[in-house]
């Protein structure tokens, strides 16, 4: 049978009772397509995706029903199979949000492994990603759209040899065009059986059944591993602590490369009978689909929301008047810590308490999870899943895990292990660097356990400001510049500095239509708030916008490039030497900063002497022009 809830997860205790069954007789499922023939079995008509053409609620959708999706899904595994996939082969996705997706997605998984791509990725990282995964097939969106799919596949045609491209059509195409792929995929479907895998495949529990990438903004991607057994349980896991049953309605905002958007928000739903809104192929960077969140909630009857917490701060500006939310039962964030000003506003403004889980691709995606029904104060991400062990360890001077742990209330790294831990990424090197010699997954995140067995999140080791040797947390500078009524989105990164090493800095982006209050009196609020000296930034800056990445996370290592900028330009200015000077800061592929600093064309040999003395003492490297 498709999962369902045991009884509420209110507490700890209820977190136990659930481990009272075995692991192994808790759910008798060994992969994702299982899923989908249990839940067409017993959800058969009913819809499973509704994708929304476009951001205005009274544009009539596009559906699938529970049996077209498994049908959808055995046809594509059929096709992937004759094409020449096999258990232990990769088929790359290169797709927008659209019901075509979760086609490739679980379709792949079933004939072999799936590897979903960022679009947003360059086409060197791209290239990179398909080579290293090994991938035969690349599946691409058939136009430009936002992320220009189609000229992309054809471009990683050209580059990886013996990679075949089958184009998706977008939904509005009345006729596919001519082009140089190797096929279409939905005329390619239409011969395969719709009944039975071909391969006559039985997926073991063990078998990997996908390939995430991790990072990739800066550095080189790695390729996370994911088992049916670990997708599998993070689906279970999920909607028992959710309470999901086939009465709710979720609208799925979150891009499907990414593991948030595909096991927490896709196959959760999709094993309890829930009906997911896809809103458009750009999904939230839709101004049309932010404009009518609330209204295209109340038409679909939406009972849970789920965002990360930049969504959330664009969708607390859109007004509700006139419009029926009560059907929204259930509202959790994620991705990134959710700033206490913004859980206060969204309550206030909508009745909605924000829950929080924390996940990650290292662990298919969910670690814990508060409830519906449990309060808390922002930071608090609920219960660690079921059958997961759970660590806080003392950090080392470098923001790294020790092996000594701490009690109930002190801040450390957390480390896990659960049945969804993945068995690691592809390089084995970094395989290495994710675990402890003893075998826990350290996750990088620092934070601290409640008396009541709750998660709490404080933020990144590697976010963590260092100053003179003092760990300064940047969420005690975010929490004290946001409580700031101006002030909609706010950072603080450390500024690299000759004496300290580094002094935190802060960015603020200011609320629609709000008077500017001036960088100076947010500065002097904000280390009004902050207690501890070494914490109380150094400057805040204003800015039009906040960098993110394309899946709505605070993108720091951006404003760490903007602050050592800052920090040159300040230098220069106090030499008085070279106002004309320009200054870029440049990131390479391992993350490493290069400051080049290009003086007027005039400037004498004693000047850029004098110049090159005042700069060489910061901590980055610097090129002089």
């Amino acid at each position: 049978m498709p999962f369902a809830p045991s009884h509420p997860i209110r507490s700890t205790a209820d977190i136990r009772r659930l481990e009272e069954t075995p692991l192994e007789d808790a759910f008798a499922v060994n992969s994702t397509y299982e899923i989908f023939a249990e839940s067409a079995r017993a959800f058969g008509n009913k819809t499973a995706l509704t994708f929304l053409r476009t951001g205005d609620p009274g544009d009539a959708p596009l559906r699938l029903s529970y049996r077209e999706l498994f049908e959808g899904i055995t046809r594509a595994a059929n096709l992937f199979h004759e094409l020449g996939v096999e258990k232990g082969d990769a088929v790359a996705a290169l797709l927008p949000g659209c019901l075509e997706y979760h086609l490739v997605l679980w379709g792949a998984e079933a004939a072999g492994i799936v590897q979903p791509l960022n679009p947003l990725l360059t086409l060197d990282k791209l290239d990179d990603l398909i080579v290293t995964a090994g991938a035969k097939i690349l599946v691409a969106y058939g136009a430009k759209d936002d992320a220009d799919y189609w000229d992309k596949a054809m471009a990683l045609r050209e580059r990886v040899p013996g990679l075949k491209v089958i184009r998706v059509a977008p939904h509005d195409e009345d006729h596919p065009p001519a082009h140089d792929g190797d096929g279409d995929f939905q005329t390619l479907l239409e011969g395969q059986p719709a009944d039975r895998l071909v391969s006559g495949r039985d997926i073991g529990p063990g078998d990997i059944a996908a390939y995430f990438h991790t990072g990739g903004t800066t550095g080189a991607p790695k390729l996370a591993m994911h088992t049916h057994a670990n997708q599998v349980f993070t689906a279970w896991a999920s909607v028992q602590l959710q309470g999901m049953t086939p009465d709710d309605v979720s609208i799925n905002g979150y891009p499907l490369f990414h593991v948030a958007g595909v096991l927490p928000a896709s196959l959760t739903a999709l094993s309890a009978g829930v009906e997911i809104v896809i809103p458009t192929t750009t999904l939230l960077r839709n101004p049309q689909v932010r404009e009518n969140y609330w209204r295209i909630a109340e038409k679909y009857r939406a009972t849970s929301l789920s965002a990360v917490p930049t969504v959330l701060a664009a969708l607390a500006n859109v007004p509700t008047e006139g419009i029926d939310i009560s059907s929204i039962r259930y509202c959790r964030t994620g991705a990134a810590i959710l700033p206490p000003e913004l859980a206060e506003r969204f309550e206030k403004q909508f009745g909605l308490h924000v829950h929080e889980s924390l996940g990650m691709t290292e662990m298919a995606g969910i670690s814990s999870i508060r409830p519906p029904g449990v309060r808390g104060p922002a930071g608090c991400v609920g219960f660690p899943i079921p059958y997961s062990k759970t660590r806080i360890v003392a950090l080392d001077e470098n923001g790294g895990p020790t092996d000594r742990d701490l009690p109930p209330g002190e801040h450390g790294m957390i480390l896990f292990k659960a049945p969804n831990v993945f068995p690691g990424f592809l390089d084995e090197r970094d395989t290495a660097k994710a675990f402890t010699e003893d075998g826990w997954l350290a996750t990088g995140d620092v934070g601290w356990m409640d008396d009541d067995g709750r998660l709490n999140l404080t933020g990144r080791s590697k976010d963590l400001i260092i100053r003179s040797g003092h760990n300064i947390d940047p969420k005690v500078i975010e929490d004290a510049l946001g409580s700031h009524p101006s002030v909609q989105l706010c950072a603080a990164v450390g500024a690299p500095d000759a004496y300290a090493g580094e002094l935190p800095v802060a960015f603020a982006v200011l609320m629609p239509c709000a008077d500017n209050p001036g960088e100076t009196t947010l500065l002097d609020w904000t280390c009004d708030r902050v207690d501890e000296p070494p914490a109380k930034p150094k400057s805040v800056s204003i800015i039009k916008a906040m960098p993110m990445t394309n899946v709505g996370k605070i993108f720091k290592p951006e404003l760490r490039r903007m602050a050592a900028e800052n920090t040159v330009r300040d230098v220069l200015a106090a030499t008085g030497l070279a106002a004309e000077a320009a200054v870029e800061a440049v990131q390479a592929a391992d993350g490493k900063l290069t400051v080049i600093v290009k003086l007027p064309a005039n400037t004498d040999a004693p000047a850029r002497e004098a110049i090159g003395v005042r700069l060489e003492p910061l901590p980055l490297e610097i090129s002089l022009d």
